[in-house]
Formats: C-alpha cells, structure tokens, sequence
C-alpha cells in the first residue's frame, strides 16, 4: 500500500446536462478518504458536494501560474499543510 487516500480525476468538459454526475454514478467517489480533482465542475453544478479547494491554472509568456483557494475548513488545513512542506522541501 502506499497511501490511505484514494486520488480521483474527473473531466466533465463533455457534460451537456449536470444531471449526468448522477446518471454516472460519481457521487461515490466523493468521500472523506478521496481526493477528487475535477475539471469543468460548473458543468455538474448542484450535483457536486462543494469543494475544500480551489486550483486555477493560468497560462503566462513562458510559463503556468497554479493559484490555490481554500474554500472550507479541511481547505485550509490542506493548504496550511501543503505550505510546510514546500517551505520544508525548499530548505
């Protein structure tokens, strides 16, 4: 095993109607051990629980610029976690 957490990606890009989450049957997956990194969210709106984080990729000159959100309490502590451990992986 190498992790107790369960990493799922989701593209709902080619969603025409929100109602195909259900239909889909993803709402299962959406669980407090998972981790579930969706693209076009909006395009399953209402269906979706809300989310802990937010993550916006922009395209600069040279290079991808990654803002991340905290939306929620487990957001926060996500995101307070994922900065130790850069500030400790830098140095």
């Amino acid at each position: 095993m190498i992790s107790r957490i369960y990493f799922y990606h989701f593209d709902f890009y080619r969603f025409n109607f929100p109602e195909e989450f259900l239909d889909a049957g993803l709402g299962e997956y959406f669980r407090d051990d998972a981790v579930c990194l969706v693209e076009w969210p909006e395009n399953a709106a209402g269906y979706m629980p809300a989310a802990d984080l937010l993550l916006r990729l922009r395209f600069a000159l040279q290079a991808r610029e990654l803002e991340i959100v905290a939306c929620s309490e487990e957001g926060r502590e996500c995101l307070k976690a994922l900065r130790n451990g850069w500030s400790r992986a830098a140095g």
